[in-house]
């Protein structure tokens, strides 16, 4: 479990897709060059959310570290697409007693975004988001929360016929997270709240 709180990021050293005839249940490998405070404590099997999916650490040494996607990790999510020298972003599992800084955020990538505009104005960063799944947008609403390459926002404008939504960054966001990086057409991660997910799945049972 994780808070969408972003720690810092990774630099892409490595990505590759695995000979499926060597048995191999993974689809792609990933090596990661993280920094020094975020790997403390990291261990082998410990969860990361790296740019909003939750993988696990396969292998460490040095800075590099080193994760393993199946097909629906780079099917569901913009993993897959990542290059070297691309930057990610990186939270490390939230522990029992930690603050919950942003909101549940588990990890698990729902679908693709593609970003429609980014505008600034007097220090605020807006930025518009079309969900390529439709069925997401009963999920979003105005005001509430959701996960943008692992990162909690809150949602400032839901347009649902237009199957878009708005976000505002703060400085620090954008100074500090990958969104400061992308440009209209780039695709983001998405991750809807875990709790609209259960209050529309009840009531949706309640009306059968």
């Amino acid at each position: 479990m994780f808070t969408g709180i972003i720690e810092g990021l990774g630099e892409v050293s490595s990505i590759s897709r695995l000979n499926k005839g060597l048995g191999q249940f993974a689809d792609m490998r990933l090596k990661l060059k993280i920094p020094i405070k975020l790997l403390k404590g990291l261990k082998l099997g410990d969860s990361m959310n790296l740019n909003g999916t939750c993988l696990t650490v396969m292998n460490l040494k040095n800075h590099l570290v080193e994760f393993e996607m199946v097909r629906e990790t780079t099917k569901k999510s913009c993993m897959g697409q990542v290059k070297k020298g691309d930057l990610v972003n990186i939270e490390r599992s939230l522990r029992l007693g930690d603050r919950l800084g942003g909101h549940i955020v588990l990890g698990h990538t729902d679908g693709i975004g593609i970003i429609d505009l980014v505008k600034t104005k007097d220090g605020e960063t807006k930025m518009w988001i079309t969900s390529e799944d439709h069925s997401l947008m009963p999920y979003i609403a105005q005001k509430g929360s959701i996960a943008i390459d692992g990162i909690s926002l809150t949602l400032t404008d839901v347009e649902r016929k237009k199957n878009r939504f708005s976000v505002s960054l703060i400085p620090f966001t954008m100074r500090n997270t990958t969104l400061g990086l992308k440009r209209r057409g780039d695709l983001v991660n998405l991750e809807i709240d875990v709790l609209s997910r259960y209050v529309i799945n009840y009531q949706n049972i309640g009306n059968n």
